[in-house]
């Protein structure tokens, strides 16, 4: 099976140090890029398009979203990306990782065609070989 790259947009950076290390014991991913906010990851996504980059190798197979974060939740990362998609050179899949048990966001996130599930944090090495073998 070809690994897949990976981004994990949460402000958290404990929580990031701890899903990198889940990751990276998967071994399902070949790279792991973070984000502290949707906007730097929008950003990161603006500029595959501007600098025309090779989409297929730069841009993530999956995202794991956070969405309580500051500047840019991640309901307004999914409206900005909706926005840009059609500009590239595949799907990305994206599951909400969150802390929120809220049923409204469990809701909200099966509105998104791009937001394959909804897990709970903290994400598991089996969360991430399903994510994976899904895709």
């Amino acid at each position: 099976m070809t690994k897949k790259t990976i981004w994990v947009i949460d402000d958290d950076p404990i929580y990031q140090i701890i899903i990198n290390k889940i990751i990276q014991r998967s071994e399902m991913f070949s790279t792991i890029t973070t984000f502290k906010n949707g906007k730097e990851a929008i950003d990161a996504l603006h500029d595959t398009i501007l600098y025309k980059l090779d989409n297929t190798e730069v841009l993530p197979d999956i995202i794991l979203l956070d969405i309580n974060m500051p500047i840019m939740d991640g309901w307004e990362f999914m409206e900005k990306m909706g926005l840009i998609k059609s500009k590239f050179s595949k799907q990305i899949i994206v599951y909400i990782v969150s802390s929120s048990i809220a049923a409204e966001d469990k809701n909200k996130s099966k509105t998104y065609s791009d937001i394959l599930g909804y897990l709970s944090k903290p994400v598991t090495i089996s969360d991430l070989v399903l994510i994976a073998s899904d895709n």
